[in-house]
C-alpha cells in the first residue's frame, strides 16, 4: 500500500513538473511579444532579415581553450604555463580580464593550420595583445570578426542586396546579389559577393587589407584573406553560420568555423550605436598631449601608475609637443 501511495505521489509530482514547464514555455513564448513570422521573403527567398547576437566564445579565442587569467599574463609562481597570473596592464580588472573556457569553433582537428612563421607571429600577438588588438583601438572589425563580437548586428535583406549593420563602431557592408564592382581599395570589412545555394546564402568575401584579427588571442590574417560565408536558417530564430578561410600567406591549407547565430527577441529591439573611438582616444593619442592626462590611478588596494613609452625617433610625436 505505501509502494503504490509514493508511487501515485511520483507521478503527480511528474505530472506538475510537466505542466509547469508547459505553462512556463507559453508565458515565455508570450512575453517575447513576438508574432508568428514567414521564414521566406516575397521572392520565396530564406530571410534573413533582423537582429541578430552571437552567443559563444570565439570572440576571445576561435580555437578550444581553458579559462585562463586574462589576455595579458606574466609568469606565476609555478613554471608552467597553467600557472600564469594577470600582468600589471589588467591587474586590477580581476575577473574582467579573465577569458572563459570554450570548446572552440574550429572544425575538423580543431587547430588553425599556420605557417610556421606566421605561428611565431600569433603567438607573439598574443603576448602583446593590448598594444596590437585592433578591436582595442576601436579599428572596423572585419568580418568574419564582426560576426561573433558580444554585440548585435542587424540584417535588411533586399532583393539584389543585404545591408548589415554592426553595433561595433558602426561598422556596416553590403552583400551584393548582383553584378558589382570591387572596390578601388582594399578595406576592413573586404568585398562581399553573394549568391543563393538552394536554402543557403553563400558569400565570397575578398579585398582585405590584412589589418584585422580573428579573435583577442592574436590569430590573424593578410591582405590574401579569401572567405566563403554560408548562411543557412536552421528555424525562423537562428541562423547557422559557417566560414571556410584561405589565405596562403599566412595557413597551409583553408580551414573552417561553424556556430548558431541567434535573433534578439525583444519586442522593442533595435540597433544602438557603440561609436566607441571616443573611449579609445587617449589610449591612442594621449602621448601627443604637452602635458600628459592619464598618468596615475589609485584605489582602494593598489595604485597604478602609467608611463607612457614613445618610439625612438617618432618626429610627428615631437612636432605635437613643442
Amino acid at each position: 500500500m505505501r509502494s503504490r501511495y509514493t508511487s501515485w505521489m511520483i507521478g503527480g509530482v511528474l505530472v506538475a513538473v510537466a505542466a509547469a514547464g508547459a505553462i512556463v514555455w507559453v508565458s515565455v513564448a508570450r512575453t517575447a511579444g513576438q508574432t508568428p513570422r514567414s521564414a521566406r521573403t516575397t521572392e520565396g527567398k530564406p530571410d534573413f532579415s533582423g537582429i541578430w547576437q552571437a552567443n559563444n566564445e570565439a570572440y576571445w579565442d576561435l580555437q578550444a581553450h581553458a579559462a585562463r587569467a586574462g589576455m595579458v599574463t606574466q609568469p606565476g609562481v609555478y613554471p608552467y604555463e597553467y600557472a600564469r597570473v594577470p600582468a600589471a596592464p589588467v591587474l586590477a580588472l580581476g575577473a574582467a580580464a579573465g577569458v572563459p573556457a570554450s570548446i572552440g569553433v574550429v572544425e575538423g582537428d580543431g587547430q588553425i593550420p599556420y605557417k610556421p612563421e606566421a605561428a611565431a607571429l600569433r603567438h607573439e600577438n598574443g603576448e602583446h595583445w593590448i598594444d596590437r588588438d585592433p578591436e582595442l583601438k576601436c579599428y572596423l572589425p572585419g568580418i568574419p570578426r564582426a560576426m561573433y563580437m558580444p554585440y548585435p548586428f542587424q540584417i535588411v535583406q533586399g532583393t539584389n542586396k543585404i545591408q548589415m549593420a554592426y553595433a561595433f563602431t558602426n561598422a556596416s557592408r553590403v552583400i551584393h546579389l548582383d553584378k558589382s564592382d570591387p572596390p578601388p581599395d582594399d578595406t576592413y570589412m573586404g568585398h562581399s559577393v553573394g549568391r543563393w545555394d538552394g536554402e543557403a546564402l553563400v558569400v565570397d568575401v575578398t579585398n582585405f587589407n590584412g589589418k584585422n584579427w580573428f579573435d583577442r588571442a592574436g590569430n590573424f590574417h593578410s591582405d590574401a584573406l579569401h572567405l566563403v560565408e554560408r548562411f543557412t536558417l536552421m528555424t525562423p530564430d537562428v541562423i547557422r553560420y559557417e566560414v571556410t578561410i584561405e589565405d596562403p600567406k599566412t595557413f597551409t591549407r583553408p580551414w573552417r568555423i561553424a556556430m548558431p547565430i541567434y535573433r534578439r527577441m525583444e519586442p522593442n529591439m533595435q540597433l544602438m550605436e557603440y561609436r566607441c573611438i571616443e573611449f579609445a582616444e587617449e589610449f591612442l593619442y594621449g602621448s601627443l598631449r604637452k602635458r600628459q592626462l592619464v598618468k596615475r590611478w589609485e584605489g582602494e588596494t593598489m595604485i597604478v601608475d602609467i608611463t607612457r613609452k614613445v618610439p625612438a625617433g617618432d618626429k610627428l610625436y615631437e612636432w605635437y609637443r613643442k
